[in-house]
């Protein structure tokens, strides 16, 4: 398999190419590592946050983007296909890196995660990456700066020149549409924390509707993850049964029916206090192949509209 690194890089020399177009930025540093805006003080947009979820991915993956409705209302949704699963939404798209240098803090995804393969997600799957350039794509709400860049090369153990930063909010546009492609990525590793093979995931589709973008991070936290968890419907294609496909969806959680809003709330808006199997997507259908289809879960639209302000 090719460096999931090599293969972002390409598509961060697009958005470079196409900054102006896609209305993101890109600067570089004094220790000369390269920050791409995609949604601080860059508004971005639809296009940019497909190619964000493209460099997440690390290329592995079809993003599309289409019109649909919730509760009667038009809106965007997000399409994601990847026939190798394992690697582009475990090992690439996963936001699994907690960034906190100084006063900096941040949720890292992207290939520079396998580069580093200290997450357990990297020795069920067996793969690390090795290349001598990476990108980490930061979710916060301040870009990184040399501090971060320094971090990253050390973990990754690369130049600082060779570290490219991908910032974008979660209250912006490209940052709603990167994160409604993350239900695909959502069911596959709840399948893998419950005990399940993610190589034995041949393929993994996934829609959610793209949240309007909130007035504050906090807002928007709840508002994307509510889009995943009573929007978001997944269809996988795996080689074995299981007995626990039904514990995958959204409505397995305890706190299935409460908005994100009140569960970031019980939780003192601490993300990283919260049980991951809260975040799943809303509706799953598993095909084994030359065995069973069943669908698990339902989508709630007047959770959605609530939640959206619809």
């Amino acid at each position: 398999m090719d460096s999931l690194n090599r293969m972002a890089i390409e598509l961060v020399d697009e958005a470079i190419d196409f900054a102006e177009v896609l209305d993101v930025g890109a600067y570089e540093l004094e220790n000369e590592a390269t920050v791409l805006d995609f949604g601080v003080d860059f508004d971005g947009g639809i296009e940019a946050g497909t190619l964000l979820t493209e460099i997440q991915t690390a290329g592995m993956a079809t993003v599309q983007t289409r019109m649909d409705e919730v509760a009667g209302a038009p809106l965007r949704y997000v399409d994601l296909l990847t026939d190798h699963p394992d690697l582009a939404l475990l090992c690439s798209q996963k936001a699994g890196w907690e960034v906190g240098v100084e006063d900096f803090e941040g949720l890292g995804s992207g290939p520079a995660r396998a580069l580093v393969g200290t997450e357990d997600v990297f020795r069920k799957i067996g793969y690390h990456d090795a290349f001598d350039l990476t990108v980490l794509t930061v979710e916060s709400d301040a870009l990184p700066g040399e501090a971060v860049a320094e971090h990253v090369a050390e973990m990754t153990e690369t130049n600082p020149s060779s570290v490219y930063l991908v910032g974008f909010r979660t209250a912006s546009l490209a940052g709603s549409v990167s994160i409604a492609a993350r239900a695909a990525e959502l069911a596959v590793f709840r399948l893998s924390e419950l005990g399940y093979d993610p190589r034995d995931v041949i393929s993994a589709s996934g829609t959610a509707p793209v949240a309007p973008v909130a007035g504050s991070e906090e807002a928007a936290m709840a508002r994307t993850n509510d889009a995943l968890a009573y929007g978001g419907r997944v269809h996988l294609t795996v080689r074995e049964e299981f007995d626990r496909f039904d514990e995958v969806p959204s409505s397995a959680r305890e706190e299935y029916g409460e908005p994100f809003e009140q569960v970031f709330d019980d939780a003192g808006w601490d993300f990283y206090d919260i049980d991951e199997s809260v975040f799943a997507p809303a509706q799953v259908t598993v095909d084994v192949v030359g065995g069973p289809t069943a669908v698990y879960g339902e989508t709630d639209e007047e959770i959605l509209a609530a939640s959206f302000g619809l």
